[in-house]
């Protein structure tokens, strides 16, 4: 049996960065899904961050230091966070309970009006729609994600875009329009 090198593991990060910024272009920005995501990835303002958590447990000491991270880190060159681990809670349910235990480590690290985190995952599902609702796949990212976000970037954005209220609306409106299959061009590499 093969052992994973570092020099594997950086192969690895890259590849789901990649695929990551990938979604971000087509999806995210390429439909509008986020009207803020544009201008913080143009002034490559975003960190990716690739954890090789393989438990909730790994996840959460790393989320611990990138919301340490985030917090002090100058927000002109880093405004957001994305956390993305692949090899831990690949399970829908089993990531929608750890983001309660998300939240709990913002409040006991006193970030609470801060900093949040915002849901990415491949099986994403709106607790009131079916597993193969189109319109589930707003939320639905290459691997698991984690968004850690600056409170004061998400109320100036929304400050900047009189209708933030209507985005879930006209995303589900735009998914609908798209239907799974262009939403399975719109991620084609090539």
């Amino acid at each position: 049996m093969k052992t994973a090198t570092s020099s594997d593991q950086e192969v690895f990060s890259s590849e789901v960065i990649a695929h990551t910024k990938l979604w971000l272009e087509r999806a995210v920005i390429g439909l509008n899904l986020c009207p803020f995501a544009k201008a913080v990835f143009i002034k490559d303002q975003i960190r990716y961050v690739v954890s090789s958590a393989q438990t909730p447990e790994e996840l959460l000491a790393d989320l611990v230091r990138e919301l340490n991270y985030l917090q002090e880190a100058d927000p002109e060159k880093t405004d957001t966070t994305l956390l993305i681990h692949p090899d831990a809670l690949r399970d829908f349910l089993d990531y929608n309970d750890f983001l309660d235990v998300a939240d709990a480590a913002i409040e006991e690290l006193d970030l609470e009006g801060e900093l949040q985190v915002a849901s990415f995952h491949p099986d994403y599902q709106f607790a009131d729609a079916g597993a193969d609702d189109i319109t589930n796949y707003t939320n639905r990212s290459p691997y698991p994600t984690l968004h850690l976000l600056r409170e004061a970037s998400v109320e100036r954005a929304v400050d900047a875009f009189p209708e933030a209220s209507e985005i879930f609306n006209k995303n589900m409106q735009t998914l609908s329009r798209l239907g799974l299959d262009g939403w399975r061009k719109t991620l084609q590499e090539g």
